[in-house]
């Protein structure tokens, strides 16, 4: 396993020590109270151990888009933006100026719909993905298609921005994909790509090697390769966007809690909505990944993820991944 970058250190809130047990409280019901505070054949959906996935290239995507996951990915909306300082994207496109965006892997749509809000209105967001999950009412200059990013792109005005946000785990050729990017990128214009490198770690010792989180994220990880669609990209962001040709490349790391461990209230804040949507994406990212590629049986899984959540929800363990941001430039 690769050593984390350097990133930022994260101080632990001292209120989050339970005095009398030492570090071995558990969240377990605040998490209730953080959750209160904070064509045709198209849609022939397929199921799986009760979960809806997507028909549409089926199999090129493993995990589900059914509501309850949508409302999973509108909460890593706020993930990402709250990562970002409440920006959506970090590249210095023109924002006094009309220009035309693609959303790869758009999803629920609300990226696009609120990069478009913040654009004048004679630019163009065109948001892509596998699943026609996205809201019909959409701001004018919002446009979203059901499309496959790894299949050849049409041919079309080149973008000034290309955006793609938390596809690990969902692409198989991430060059290939970088490449075709640079080639619907105008001279002059940017990609941006947000991705995570799901390497669980602690900055301060707390993690132990059979902690359940760490576990899950092993056999994701596993299950992820054994389908060539590797899901610790972040690290790698950097490297396919040289190869593929852009320059001014930048490249920055923030470091992403699990709970709501952090000092700092941002990362507090970050912290406690990345534990809720985990806790949600337990079933949504293992019950067709686990049972279909690893092997397990269903039992076998409802099983793990109780010690998961377990762990997931137990104070004292200071738990990290990292956001990978990176923004580069084509110039010729």
């Amino acid at each position: 396993m690769l050593p984390p970058l350097e990133v930022q250190h994260v101080q632990v809130d001292p209120e989050e020590i339970d005095s009398e047990t030492g570090d071995d409280g558990y969240y377990a019901a605040d998490s209730d109270s953080y959750a209160t505070s904070l064509s045709s054949s198209v849609r022939d959906y397929k199921w799986c151990n009760g979960r809806r996935f997507h028909a549409y290239k089926e199999g090129s995507y493993r995990f589900p888009n059914d509501e309850q996951e949508q409302r999973r990915l509108d909460m890593m909306h706020e993930v990402f933006t709250l990562s970002l300082e409440d920006r959506l994207f970090l590249a210095p496109v023109p924002r006094n100026e009309a220009v035309r965006i693609l959303d790869i892997g758009t999803g629920t749509g609300i990226w696009a719909m609120e990069a478009a809000d913040s654009l004048p209105l004679a630019s163009r967001v065109i948001g892509n993905d596998l699943s026609p999950i996205q809201p019909s009412v959409v701001p004018p200059s919002v446009v979203f298609e059901i499309d496959d990013v790894e299949a050849p792109w049409p041919p079309r005005k080149p973008f000034d921005l290309i955006h793609c946000r938390y596809m690990c785990g969902s692409v198989e050729d991430w060059p290939g994909l970088f490449r075709q990017a640079y080639q619907q990128t105008n001279i002059g214009g940017w990609i941006e790509f947000q991705d995570f490198h799901l390497e669980t770690y602690s900055q301060d010792g707390t993690l132990d090697e059979d902690n359940g989180v760490k576990r899950f994220f092993e056999y994701l990880g596993e299950a992820c390769d054994r389908i060539n669609r590797p899901m610790n990209v972040g690290r790698h962001l950097k490297r396919y966007a040289e190869d593929a040709g852009f320059t001014n490349i930048q490249h920055r790391v923030i470091p992403l809690p699990l709970g709501t461990w952090p000092k700092d209230k941002r990362l507090k804040t970050i912290g406690t909505i990345n534990m809720l949507q985990f806790l949600e994406a337990l079933e949504a990212c293992s019950y067709a990944t686990f049972t279909q590629i690893l092997g397990w049986t269903l039992d076998e899984v409802k099983d793990f993820l109780e010690k998961v959540r377990r762990d997931t929800l137990k104070k004292g363990v200071h738990i990290l991944h990292e956001i990978h941001i990176v923004y580069a430039q084509r110039l010729e």
